[in-house]
């Protein structure tokens, strides 16, 4: 799990998170939710350990990450951002990166390392691209190569910032999918999304942030009661029951 105290984050003369607290469970799949310039993705990166905190405390499993090591804190919690560079190697190399936290300089993958970017590869259908040039795929296909190299990498935790990013909508079911397989294997995994009708359908646990804050956190029933996401949003959230379960919408207020 990942418990998050008193946490304030900001840029030179610029604050983004303030006094921020927040719990994310093991085990569970909670989505971080909040309008655009809220500092979700500043959260994330915090939480990597690429952007210092100016105060507060992370715990991830226990451990304050502040006392780790980058190659510890990497064994501890796999993150992938929103964007990234494209390099020119092929997918399988890509997918080893995600190795890196285990292996000692010059670099030389163990079986183990092969083994885990294989079942990476395989989870996410790539099994077929291994050998392409990750800068001839598309953009669905790269942001699915970046996911297998976070899923290779075998951390408890997972973060991933808008990972639905150029997936279609088979495609992002099935990150969903991989998302709540991987919550159910006991890892701690932790979304940020934009889209709300998928965050509420996907979430066992909700974060709802506004201005450097998590202002409610809860299971979507609760949060959805709460009305706190038509105010963050300035939309009206509204669902239907259907045989399959409670479908999202939103409307203009």
């Amino acid at each position: 799990m990942i418990d998050i105290s008193d946490l304030s984050v900001g840029y030179p003369g610029k604050p983004v998170l303030s006094h921020l607290d927040l719990h994310i469970p093991r085990g569970k799949v909670t989505v971080i939710v909040g309008p655009n310039g809220c500092g979700k993705s500043t959260l994330l990166k915090t939480l990597a350990g690429i952007l210092p905190k100016e105060s507060g405390v992370i715990r991830v499993d226990g451990r304050d990450s502040g006392a780790c090591s980058p190659r510890e804190l990497a064994r501890l919690l796999a993150y992938l951002p929103q964007s990234r560079p494209v390099p020119d190697i092929s997918v399988r190399r890509l997918v080893l990166h995600g190795r890196f936290p285990y292996l000692s300089y010059p670099r030389h993958y163990r079986p183990q390392d092969l083994a885990a970017a294989d079942r990476a590869m395989e989870r996410m259908d790539l099994c077929a691209l291994a050998d392409r040039p990750v800068s001839t795929l598309s953009g669905g296909q790269r942001q699915k190569v970046y996911i297998a190299m976070a899923l290779a990498q075998d951390a408890p935790a997972i973060l991933l910032d808008e990972p639905t990013t150029y997936l279609d909508v088979s495609h992002q079911l099935q990150l969903s999918g991989h998302a709540r397989f991987l919550a159910q294997e006991g890892k701690t995994v932790a979304l940020v999304l934009h889209d709300l009708a998928m965050a509420l359908r996907l979430a066992d646990h909700i974060a709802v942030m506004e201005g450097g804050r998590v202002t409610v956190q809860g299971d979507p029933e609760t949060v959805f009661a709460s009305g706190c996401l038509d105010r963050a949003f300035g939309v009206a959230v509204r669902r239907f029951q259907t045989p399959d379960g409670w479908q999202y919408y939103c409307n203009p207020l």
